[in-house]
């Protein structure tokens, strides 16, 4: 009888996490599906780093322009570009320029433009905790590499119940390093200067520029 419960009970487990699993898989397609609609999206955000054991505690603003899989992001004085086949690291404090071929499967960080896709490949999830934050419904997902030895523990998604937008992405590291981008403005739709995604080089005429491949 004993041993009948117990395997009533595991079975009723597993079907509450495949429940939970699918509701999660559910959430997260609408996230996908709604921000594939939009021609551009316009983002102000807070950046925190936190490391408690090192002492480590940093906190910036930053802000990013996408456009399908280009991106112009501001982060801690320096501008990243991506036009589709090259990222250009652009750092006006050292006059310099790093300049790279973007090759996908080398890219293990979560770019801004996969912000919002990274999570098709290569995770679990489940459905976490509801917060309540300024009157929103902030339903958060974990997600947990499929991978055992990589570098992240896991990834928690906010999500904004009512718009679908992702409200913050908090990211812990496997040496306890949180890492936690919040959505300050998100703006769709905007009028974007033509050349945004494009590098001017004669702009950048006392620049050392490295061309790394």
């Amino acid at each position: 009888m004993k041993k009948l419960i117990f395997i009533t009970l595991a079975i009723f487990t597993i079907s509450l996490q495949a429940q939970n699993s699918k509701k999660a898989e559910n959430l997260l397609n609408e996230v996908s599906s709604k921000v594939k609609t939009y021609d551009n999206m316009v983002i102000d955000f807070k950046y925190s780093l936190q490391n408690n054991a090192a002492n480590v505690n940093q906190e910036t603003r930053g802000d990013v322009s996408i456009k399908g899989e280009k991106y112009v992001l501001n982060l801690m004085g320096t501008t990243q570009m991506f036009d589709g086949k090259k990222v250009y690291t652009i750092i006006p404090e050292d006059e310099e320029i790093n300049i790279s071929t973007y090759v996908e499967e080398e890219e293990n960080n979560i770019t801004p433009s996969k912000m919002f896709s990274f999570y098709e490949e290569g995770y679990n999830y489940e459905m976490d905790v509801v917060k309540n934050v300024n009157g929103r419904n902030i339903q958060y997902v974990k997600l947990t590499p499929k991978d055992s030895n990589a570098e992240v523990k896991n990834i928690l998604l906010g999500i904004d119940s009512q718009t679908k937008h992702i409200y913050n992405l908090i990211q812990t590291q496997d040496n306890d390093t949180k890492i936690t981008i919040t959505v300050k403005s998100f703006k769709t739709d905007q009028e974007l200067a033509k050349n945004l995604f494009t590098f001017e080089e004669a702009r950048y005429e006392d620049f050392y520029i490295n061309r790394l491949d």
